[in-house]
């Protein structure tokens, strides 16, 4: 019975993050066209991407351990009251007609620094939400909700903007953020239980905030798992930032970039129903490995097209395991770690992934409209020519094609490792256990004395 009402819980807190995301992506949508048609540069819409990403890779430590000290609700309540201030100002500097480019990197820099909270209050609750045996489809289901907004959110934004304009646009964001609080404050998560290793790590703010980094020293091949990811998500994400760039020069559509995000959420949710009602392989890793390296292929192939009737089955494509990913690993993770500290270990998991990707950001920008672009139609770029053509363009192309190689090749040679092929079953799973006696030395607790070998 409990079991029951904490998966009801579950979905409800799933619904209401669909809703706010979809309020959120309408906002980003029609502001980001607004940005690239007023400039015609990519470095805006990079920059803002970096502004994001900063807060999230300083403090996502400290975030880990309120999530893993508070209440669970109220972190994920003040993370919303917090991004709704960020959109409040930024629907006030448009109101006003006074809105400039800075405003967007100031509100995106808000935003981050309380969206850094939801993410670790979040992925702990749903252990504490979802028995074991629905966890590989809860978190397939989790994964739905970005792609899902990702469809909606373009079409509304387009039919809303006419009627009500960007000023219209953030007002019903708002709603969507207050409508999120009030559903958060409603229902009740559980509490985890202290265990032995959660014990052993307490201490002042700033001795949790390494807890997760120590976890994940102790765990070497964990830790060159996420470093793979790190490098990854560095060469995926300064590719895909100029994805809006990218569309609107080579299509001239506003239309057209809507109906391809479109077609990207679109992969994303079929892969994400494929994961539910699949589970992915066992071991997972058979799902993640080769999951990433088709990623990497289709973004190659991407760089390479230039017809809308080729970018969207490729964007399909590539958006289609991503789910599959996320949620085999967060299964694995959701296994192997305690419940009182996975609010840490995700943050931490989250920031040493997420190391590059700032760095990502203020290059793409630059390399893009500086080096790249300009480039094409040059004396050396007959050289590349054949691969992503002369027309305005081909240089994000050629980043796509480089970056998106790199990701399978590498993907690839990390896949050849018996020690990564094996993780799963080598890192011991988490079994709840009575405290041990107190005097239990912090080395005992980390190094697994309450776990047993995986099934």
């Amino acid at each position: 019975m409990r079991s029951a009402q904490t998966l009801r819980t579950f979905y409800i807190l799933i619904l209401t993050q669909t809703f706010s995301l979809i309020g959120s992506r309408m906002t980003g949508l029609a502001i980001g066209i607004k940005v690239f048609n007023d400039t015609e540069q990519a470095t805006p819409l990079a920059l803002t991407a970096f502004f994001g990403a900063v807060p999230s890779l300083i403090s996502a430590s400290v975030a880990g351990v309120l999530a893993d000290r508070w209440d669970r609700r109220y972190v994920m309540m003040i993370s919303d009251a917090g991004q709704a201030v960020g959109t409040l100002l930024l629907l006030a500097s448009f109101a006003s007609g006074v809105f400039e480019v800075w405003h967007l990197y100031v509100v995106s820099l808000i935003q981050s620094v309380f969206g850094v909270f939801q993410q670790p209050a979040f992925e702990a609750s749903v252990t504490m939400l979802v028995p074991d045996e629905h966890r590989d489809r809860a978190n397939a289901i989790q994964q739905l909700t970005g792609p899902a907004s990702g469809i909606i959110a373009p079409i509304a934004a387009g039919l809303l903007f006419t009627l009500v304009g960007v000023v219209g646009v953030m007002t019903i964001d708002l709603m969507t953020f207050l409508a999120a609080m009030v559903v958060v404050f409603m229902v009740r998560i559980p509490r985890p239980t202290q265990t032995a290793e959660g014990l052993a790590m307490a201490g002042t703010v700033w001795k949790e905030a390494l807890v997760g980094f120590r976890y994940l020293l102790s765990r070497r091949v964990l830790l060159a798992s996420v470093l793979h990811v790190t490098l990854v998500n560095f060469l995926i994400t300064g590719a895909m930032v100029l994805n809006t760039p990218y569309i609107l020069t080579v299509t001239g559509s506003e239309t057209m970039l809507g109906t391809l995000m479109g077609v990207m959420s679109a992969g994303a949710i079929v892969g994400g129903a494929i994961m539910s009602v699949w589970g992915g392989t066992r071991p997972r890793i058979h799902t993640i490995l080769p999951g990433i390296a088709i990623t990497g292929t289709c973004l190659a192939l991407y760089g390479l097209s230039r017809a809308p009737l080729a970018m969207g089955p490729i964007l399909f494509v590539q958006m289609l395991p991503i789910p599959m990913i996320n949620a085999s690993f967060m299964s694995i993770m959701q296994l192997k770690i305690p419940p009182d500290l996975q609010g840490r270990v995700f943050s931490a998991l989250g920031q040493v992934s997420m190391l590059l990707t700032p760095l990502a950001f203020l290059l793409a920008g630059p390399l893009a409209d500086r080096v790249m672009e300009p480039a094409v139609g040059g004396s050396r770029w007959d050289l590349v020519a054949p691969l992503v053509g002369s027309q305005p363009g081909a240089g994000i192309g050629l980043i796509m094609l480089v970056n998106g190689s790199l990701i399978a090749l590498v993907t690839l040679a990390v896949y050849a490792v018996p020690a990564v092929r094996r993780m799963e079953s080598t890192l011991p799973d988490y079994r709840p256990a009575e405290l041990e006696a107190p005097g239990e030395s912090e080395r005992e607790a980390v190094t697994g004395a309450e776990a047993v070998p995986a099934r």
